[in-house]
């Protein structure tokens, strides 16, 4: 078995001539399950690495239980066409092979383990980039993302030099690399709307990303991490997971949650991978919006922190300049603002709808504020020991093999 698991969610959506439907799940660029997609794309740019001494997962993602057989069928093609090209071992996890590992935990009396592995919503897809590479026995996972291609032959020799390792006294066990986008710089290039002045998501991106890849030394501790360039050793995905309920951004909402339990991220400034996106279909408003929930979610997990044993107190100043800058007192202000603004945009383009959408965001988030609500930090410590506990059981190779996957 493969020391090293490679893993890529791939999501897919139903046929293009139907389109989505009301209680489908919603991703950024879902691949109606009648086209192509960039799924072989990304499997085929595996020939430039030096080396193959890895295994890979793809988990066949459907917005909709309706298609799974069809997902399923689609994404066995294409690994098909792959191996045909590339010299590497490939797994399928899928619909069929999630229904497995539930019957397995049910056939235990462990239904209550059943919630923590699910195919809808990123952060759960992200919790299955853990579990599968831990049915396979791996020590070092590696996630990626299906619309990427990899350019460096280097890549896994530089995503596997401190992993594992210690580095100036500091355990390393999880490493981000970074996008190159289409242009080739690591920088997000995108036309300043007057919005963006009270919203500067892009532009504190910017200049964490010049702070710290831009910048020596070539490895550090980092306030961000993307989720399609991650490696993540066994020590810690067999005990932190990913939340699922953060809206989205889980890939820094995991950095969070590892560093709370004392895990450090360091980035490579060498480990690069190309990110080549369709373009999103989501208004602005709703990115926007599921930002602004995603940064109050965060934001209440810090507050609510209290002192645990062989936990790590972490503060907004930890995430500086990005996302730091809104986990802060002024977060409410900057949505505000900024939900003003780009309301009177859409209004003079005509479009009333979505000036009452931007400005519900505040409406909605005032709500939230108002209301009693959850505890992210309490949660995170009852998600963490149920999380732990599924991996300890599925340990066992006999639990494995009837999951498919040992």
């Amino acid at each position: 078995m493969s020391e090293i698991c490679m893993v890529f969610p791939s999501y897919w959506a139903r046929r293009s001539d139907i389109g989505w439907q009301d209680g489908d799940a919603v991703y950024d660029h879902p691949i109606p399950v009648d086209e192509e997609g960039t799924l072989l794309r990304a499997l085929k740019s595996l020939s430039v690495l030096n080396r193959r001494d890895f295994s890979v997962v793809v988990l066949a993602v459907p917005t909709t239980p309706d298609i799974n057989d069809a997902v399923e069928d689609k994404v066995t093609s294409i690994l098909r066409k792959a191996a045909k090209e590339i010299n590497i071992t490939f797994h399928l996890f899928g619909p069929s092979r999630l229904e497995a590992a539930h019957r397995a935990l049910t056939a235990r009396g462990r239904e209550d383990l059943i919630p923590l592995l699910q195919l809808r919503g990123y952060s759960p897809v992200r919790n299955l980039c853990l579990f599968a590479p831990h049915l396979l026995g791996a020590r070092t996972a590696i996630l990626i993302d299906d619309d990427e291609v990899f350019e460096d032959p280097e890549f896994i020799d530089r995503a596997m030099a401190h992993i594992g390792k210690d580095f100036e006294g500091v355990p390393v066990r999880a490493v981000a690399g970074y996008y190159l986008q289409q242009d080739g710089t690591y920088k997000v290039r995108k036309k300043r709307e007057p919005w963006m002045a009270h919203w500067n998501q892009v532009e504190k991106m910017n200049e964490a990303f010049d702070a710290f890849i831009g910048r020596p030394p070539i490895f550090k501790p980092t306030p961000f991490v993307f989720g399609g360039n991650m490696v993540i050793h066994r020590d810690l995905f067999m005990k932190v997971p990913f939340d699922p309920l953060v809206p989205r951004g889980e890939d820094i909402d995991y950095l969070m949650n590892a560093r709370m339990f004392g895990f450090t991220f360091f980035l490579d400034t060498r480990l690069n991978i190309k990110h080549l996106p369709p373009p999103k279909s989501h208004p602005v408003w709703r990115q926007m919006r599921e930002d602004v929930f995603r940064f109050l979610f965060e934001r209440e997990k810090i507050r609510q922190q209290r002192d645990v044993e062989g936990m790590t107190r972490v503060f907004p100043e930890d995430f500086d300049p990005y996302p730091g800058v809104f986990l802060k007192a002024d977060l409410e202000d900057k949505v505000a603002q900024a939900s003003s603004v780009l309301a009177a945009e859409y209004r003079k383009k005509g479009d009333d709808a979505g000036a009452r959408e931007a400005l519900k965001t505040v409406e909605l988030m005032q709500a939230s504020l108002a209301g009693k609500g959850r505890n992210p930090f309490e949660d995170l410590l009852a998600l963490q020991r149920k999380w732990e506990g599924l991996m300890r059981l599925t340990d066992e190779t006999a639990l494995r093999r009837e999951m498919g996957m040992a």
